[in-house]
């Protein structure tokens, strides 16, 4: 903590990107306190310690304008924690709902059921929307990988539709791992989560080779909403995925 840190070192070091820091020195969160003879911003132990409060909260779910408002003593820290504590009980309530659903759903699995849409939106929560699934339809309907999913799906069970929400949070687990522990990437455990997640769309949806894999993934920074969902898991994981899924597809060329 005694040394200072450039701003990439502090990105290598703390799987935070360029992008982030930059983006909390301009509003103001996060400035680094020091600068080199040359004229380079250094972080100091204090600086990286108010970036781990940062961090901190942002996990806890808590929106930049709280996080600026908590730093600078707008309210106090208990009353920011029960806010998010009472959240967090929402979250649980939700969970026992969904626990409530498997369990109904249970005596219908050995008959092989396919899973309704009101059954999807009780595993999914949020994450399905029957808007999407439309939209999906016009743009992409006509098309092979669209009529092999189409297929698939169709006869998912719910146990199947569990499977693959517990596997896609399972690659998304691997992708945030990456990030957060420094690894760029162009390493093995970020591309190893990028052929994982390639391998669940062509297990579950249709066959997606590795240069179909590439535009998927350019997608996921173009689409706003997709931008989102990984954002949402943590700072430049959409960005992150990208470039592992093109480093994965480079890698098996």
């Amino acid at each position: 903590m005694d040394e200072m840190l450039t701003v990439g070192q502090v990105a290598r070091t703390y799987g935070v990107t360029v992008r982030t820091l930059h983006h909390y020195d301009e509003v103001g969160l996060l400035s680094p306190s020091e600068r080199t003879p040359a004229g380079y911003r250094l972080y100091t132990g204090a600086d990286l310690e108010r970036l781990a409060t940062v961090v901190t909260y942002r996990r806890l779910g808590l929106s930049l304008d709280e996080v600026g408002s908590l730093l600078r003593g707008d309210g106090s820290a208990a009353e920011h924690l029960r806010r998010q504590r009472d959240a967090v009980m929402e979250k649980v309530d939700e969970l026992h709902r969904l626990v409530d659903a498997i369990d109904a759903r249970l005596g219908r699995e050995m008959n092989e059921t396919p899973a309704t849409s009101e059954e999807l939106k009780q595993i999914f929560g949020d994450g399905f929307k029957d808007e999407y699934r439309a939209e999906a339809q016009e743009r992409w309907g006509e098309t092979d990988a669209w009529q092999q999913s189409a297929a698939r799906t169709k006869r998912h069970t719910p146990a199947d539709w569990e499977r693959i929400r517990a596997e896609g949070e399972a690659v998304n687990a691997a992708f945030v791992a990456a990030l957060r522990s420094g690894k760029p990437a162009t390493s093995a455990e970020a591309m190893d989560a990028a052929e994982a997640h390639r391998v669940q769309i062509q297990t579950w949806f249709y066959d997606l080779t590795h240069e179909f894999h590439r535009g998927l993934a350019d997608m996921y920074v173009a689409d706003p909403r997709f931008t989102a969902t990984y954002e949402d898991l943590a700072p430049g994981l959409a960005a992150y995925v990208r470039d592992a899924i093109h480093a994965n597809a480079d890698r098996h060329a």
